[in-house]
């Protein structure tokens, strides 16, 4: 499978490029000005990828899948629970940058149900509570987070439940 993924990444990048070029045929300016705003774009997030890469590394050293079975397989308990429900709440960016996490951690003996209350907590975001409370007020915010928590973990155990992966 892996060898398929790199074989459409190859044909991906060789159609941007001939893209790149058509677009560059037709219309010289405009695809200059994009691929400077690229580059700068490129520029600017290089550090941010650096350092996601060294945190990568670090968490690869230092997290091994006997760890990962301990603190979030079969018998995590509540506090494989807590762990995800947690990084759920903390989690940002985008969620498809979190399946290939997942399907690793999976691999290594991560429960469904813990899987399911991380994603499910992604919804509770640390940012915007400022502005919930702005617009609803304090109690709700604190009643709807606390709803979320708990749904999350009927979610995963729903998810546990009907799972064939025991």
């Amino acid at each position: 499978m892996k060898n398929s993924i790199e074989k459409y990444g190859f044909y991906f990048l060789i159609s941007v490029i001939i893209l790149y070029l058509l677009l560059y045929i037709f219309f010289p300016q405009k695809t200059q000005e994009a691929l400077l705003a690229s580059l700068s774009l490129l520029k600017t997030i290089i550090p941010l990828l650096i350092l996601v890469f060294i945190f990568m590394g670090i968490v690869n050293y230092l997290i091994t899948p006997k760890t990962i079975s301990r603190y979030l397989g079969k018998e995590s308990g509540i506090k494989g629970w807590l762990i995800a429900v947690a990084f759920g709440i903390i989690s940002h960016g985008s969620i498809y940058a979190y399946f290939p996490m997942l399907g690793e951690l999976k691999k290594y003996g991560m429960r469904n149900a813990l899987i399911a209350a991380f994603l499910y907590n992604r919804a509770i975001k640390i940012p915007l509570l400022p502005l919930l409370i702005y617009y609803f007020g304090a109690t709700y915010v604190v009643v709807l987070t606390i709803y979320m928590t708990i749904a999350s973990v009927a979610l995963g155990l729903t998810i546990d439940l009907v799972s064939t992966d025991k």
